[in-house]
């Protein structure tokens, strides 16, 4: 009896390490698309801004044991991400507070639900952060910092490819432009505009699990593309151009 014991007390660190392990994710997806709203902060810039840093796996996991390319709504059906991971671990402003001007710049809240930035950070650190083997400022610095050394809307625009109403552009040359200008391949998600055109959504850039480097996404994902897809007017432009009509008509 006592050497079941033991041997169970043996063998309880060693599950949980199997456990632990099974948790571990393999790569980041940063996130970056474009807002509807504007947040508590103001007239967002225009250009892309972080949605999330979230950590994925390199396949989704089914109680089949699925695997294979990643279609939108399946990652939504099976566990292609680990979430919630420390719910009891708020995030705390004070970690962050360096920070705050860089986040309302880049990362604001795209939510037409809430305006409140600090309710979405919130919300990304619980569901996403808590799982990333990174302490809250980490975090989001680590976010930010990629943001800032690969600039998707001047990447995309070196390129030709600019936000426009009525231009459509191939799928490929937007892929092509986004992995000649950070080096690396990106997923790419669209969704459809008030007319039905297919328009970028957002872009997944893969990042290593120390949240400081790019690399190749490791697997393709579905993301309701076509060939052709327009690049919408950002919401800074879009205010923009209404003010400069409403004014040339006054104006006249």
């Amino acid at each position: 009896m006592r050497l079941s014991v033991v041997a169970v007390a043996l063998l309880l660190p060693l599950a949980a390490a199997v456990l632990a392990s099974a948790e571990q994710f393999d790569f980041f997806y940063l996130v970056q698309q474009q807002g509807c709203c504007f947040p508590d902060s103001g007239k967002p810039a225009a250009e892309f801004g972080i949605h999330g840093l979230w950590p994925n796996y390199a396949q989704c996991r089914s109680s089949a044991g699925e695997v294979g390319l990643v279609d939108m709504g399946v990652m939504r059906r099976k566990k292609c991400w680990p979430e919630y991971c420390d719910d009891g671990k708020p995030l705390s402003l004070w970690e962050i507070k360096d920070l705050v001007k860089q986040l309302d710049q880049s990362w604001p809240t795209l939510s037409c639900k809430s305006g409140k930035s600090m309710e979405f950070w919130s919300y990304e650190w619980r569901k996403h952060g808590t799982c990333s083997d990174l302490g809250q400022h980490d975090y989001f610095a680590a976010a930010l910092a990629l943001k800032s050394r690969h600039n998707l809307t001047a990447i995309l625009a070196d390129a030709g490819i600019v936000p426009s109403d009525d231009d459509t552009y191939f799928l490929s040359s937007i892929s092509d432009a986004i992995a000649e200008g950070t080096g690396f391949k990106a997923n790419l998600e669209c969704n459809r505009d008030k007319s039905g055109e297919t328009q970028l959504f957002q872009v997944y850039q893969c990042v290593d699990r120390s949240g400081n480097s790019l690399i190749d996404c490791p697997l393709p994902m579905q993301g309701k593309c076509r060939d052709r897809v327009k690049l919408p007017p950002f919401v800074g432009d879009r205010e923009l151009a209404v003010a400069d009509t409403s004014a040339a008509r006054a104006a006249g």
